[in-house]
């Protein structure tokens, strides 16, 4: 079996730019950082990726296991910022906390900001969680003074990339992730989504 590449692009956007908050749905609410959460974001990022290609693309999120090894790696690294790192959750017929999708933020060697991962649950999908995640990711971006982020999409994902040009992204290069043929590749659906995002349009519960 012989490798695949997978085309991604890395897009950039200026924080110094004007920006327009933008709301969750009603019964949404935002659930700021919190050491305790490390594995509810960890779970939230398993849901929302385990039948998608990312998790063909990378692996590790397409196993619970490896959701929570990521997700301590990102707590780790030297720039994980807070303010950047997003749950957004909402309360269940029964009263119960629904965790319904998780963005990730940190700041690189070179002083700008990076988004790692934007997971939506299935069944959460097309409400605008995800356009929300990423401005509240950014307000968190733009208060710890950074001036540009950056984001990595698959190039199949038009969806995803024209969303994030309208969110003021611009592509500043193109990558090759290579897979490793595997016996043990996930199922995956049939739209392609970015390691960042999962922006699929079924109906907003």
């Amino acid at each position: 079996m012989e490798s695949t590449y997978f085309k991604r692009f890395r897009m950039d956007a200026d924080l110094t730019a004007p920006r327009r908050p933008q709301p969750l749905p009603p019964g949404y609410r935002f659930v700021a950082w919190n050491e305790a959460l490390l594995d509810v974001h960890a779970r939230t990022k398993f849901r929302s990726f385990r039948s998608e290609i990312d998790a063909l693309v990378f692996p590790c999120l397409g196993d619970l296991e490896g959701c929570r090894r990521l997700m301590r790696e990102i707590r780790n690294k030297s720039g994980f910022l807070p303010v950047a790192t997003w749950l957004v959750v909402r309360n269940d017929a029964g009263g119960d906390l629904e965790w319904c999708a998780t963005i990730q933020g940190v700041v690189d060697k070179l002083g700008m900001g990076s988004i790692q991962n934007i997971g939506v649950v299935p069944g959460h999908r097309g409400c605008g969680l995800g356009t929300s995640l990423i401005e509240q990711a950014i307000a968190g971006f733009r208060g710890h003074g950074l001036r540009r982020v950056s984001l990595e999409v698959t190039a199949d994902n038009s969806r995803a990339v024209r969303l994030y040009q309208r969110l003021g992204f611009r592509r500043a290069k193109t990558v090759y992730k290579v897979v490793e043929p595997s016996a043990e590749a996930p199922v995956y659906g049939a739209s392609i989504s970015s390691v960042g995002s999962r922006l699929a349009e079924p109906v907003c519960p």
